[in-house]
This record gives C-alpha cells, structure tokens and sequence, in this order.
C-alpha cells in the first residue's frame, strides 16, 4: 500500500501511542478500575483492616465458639471487602459492631478488640 506522497500507509487496525489518566480495555470480557489519588476514607479504611487482621489472629488463639465464629466471619468480611473495594460499606461495618457487640467482655479484653472498636467508632460515630 501506499499513499500520495509516497510513505506507506499501516495496515488496517487501531493504533494507540499512549493513555494517561484514563482507563482503556481492548478485548472482550475486561473489568477497568481507575484508581487516581487516594479513595475517600483510605487511611481509616487501612487502619481498621489492620486491626482487624490483628484481631482475627488473637481470636484464632481462642477456642471457636457460635459466637467468635460469628464475630471472625464479619471480620473476614470487612477485610475482603477493604481489600478489594479500597473501604468497607456502611452497613458491613454496622454488623461488624453488632459482632463486636455480640463478643461482649471477651473482646474488649484484647487490644486488637479495642483497636477494632475505635477504629469503627471513628468510621461510623459512636
């Protein structure tokens, strides 16, 4: 192929020199996340999944009840859902403090407990 003034066209298809700043998929089936800057709430978010890994390890140590169970499945919740969402909806970190609340005495004998309750006090007031 050539053109008129004598350099040669590239064959048919989608050239692409450079993206910034925005998301771009070719293909099918893609999922595009665009993260720029930090998500609202980050640092909280990022503080709570710590305590909350630090929380889930301390209950490990414990002999499983209902109600432990109960609590390190919500625990595992937040922390998935901070983990790939970057922060935890409002109503998953309500029933994480019914959980809390649930667990009673026991956890707010272990720091990690307390952490966890500061840290969702702080998210969700109270």
């Amino acid at each position: 192929m050539g053109s008129t003034d004598g350099q040669q066209n590239p064959p048919p298809g989608v050239y692409i020199g450079s993206v910034t700043g925005s998301p771009l998929a070719i293909g099918n089936h893609n999922k595009v996340t665009l993260n720029q800057g930090s998500v609202p709430g980050s640092d909280e978010h990022a503080e709570l999944l710590r305590t909350v890994k630090e929380l889930r390890a301390d209950l490990a140590r414990f002999v499983a009840t209902d109600v432990t169970g109960a609590l390190d499945s919500e625990l595992a919740a937040v922390a998935e859902e901070i983990e790939t969402e970057g922060v935890a909806a409002p109503g998953r970190l309500a029933r994480l403090r019914e959980a809390m609340d649930a667990a009673g005495s026991f956890v707010a004998t272990l720091a990690s407990g307390v952490a966890v309750g500061h840290e969702l006090s702080a998210l969700l007031g109270g």
